[in-house]
């Protein structure tokens, strides 16, 4: 790899290092402020990433740098324990449990896209490439310092929003699959529970996932560029 390269592979990993912590801390503080305290006694409850990546150093160090070294993209995961007897007690707040997540990742793509529309507005930053190229969504108009501050931000911006449009997939094992917990009636929701719970259904779960997101991230960017860049 080059030197420019290597730097911008620094960088997506920082920034997918911190905005997984910050799904899986979101995860970890819901479930402590809604009854369990499993992942808080672990550590989870922190931006620090090192209880995060001891419980899954291949997801969060081995995995995202292979996959950026050979396709430029940055994949893994990260995960927070939980009391399953809690979460089967209480379904719904099993539920806003895993919604906390993407709603990190939804907090970090509105932050990077207000600050991106101010660096514009300012003329310090000015729109990248038709549509945004992932790595670069908007570029410095100011000097080195906001060449970089614009890097970061596009990643943040463009990670976030895959790390949103994937996890709210309505799937098993990901948090989109326990979006109709919040609805359905409480003997309902344990029959549920139990069905989507099968490691079976998980794997077929995946499968499905990358499939669909496939068809429905493409447009799910257009219109979040189109909103970024409006005006």
């Amino acid at each position: 790899m080059s030197i420019p390269d290597l730097s911008d592979g620094v960088i997506w990993y920082v920034v997918f290092l911190y905005s997984t912590i910050c799904h899986e801390a979101a995860h970890a503080w819901a479930a402590y402020r809604l009854g369990d305290r499993t992942a808080y006694d672990g550590g989870q409850v922190s931006l620090d990433p090192v209880p995060h990546v001891r419980r899954e150093p291949f997801g969060m160090v081995v995995v995202p740098i292979l996959s950026y070294l050979m396709g430029g993209w940055m994949l893994g995961w990260a995960s927070a324990p939980y009391n399953v007897a809690w979460a089967e007690r209480y379904p719904k707040r099993a539920a806003w449990m895993a919604m906390a997540g993407p709603a990190a990742n939804l907090v970090l793509v509105l932050g990077a896209g207000l600050l991106i529309r101010l660096g514009m507005a300012a003329g310090t930053l000015a729109p990248g490439l038709p549509w945004g190229d992932s790595m670069h969504l908007v570029v410095g108009a100011g000097g080195p310092f906001w060449e970089f501050l614009a890097l970061v931000l596009s990643v943040v911006f463009s990670l976030n929003l895959l790390l949103l449009t994937f996890n709210l997939l309505p799937v098993p094992p990901l948090d989109g699959s326990n979006l109709p917990l919040l609805f359905l009636p409480h003997a309902a929701a344990a029959k549920y529970r139990e069905f989507m719970s099968g490691g079976s259904l998980h794997l077929l779960g995946l499968f499905v996932a990358f499939k669909l997101f496939g068809f429905v991230y493409p447009a799910i960017r257009w219109a979040a560029f189109e909103v970024l860049y409006m005006g």
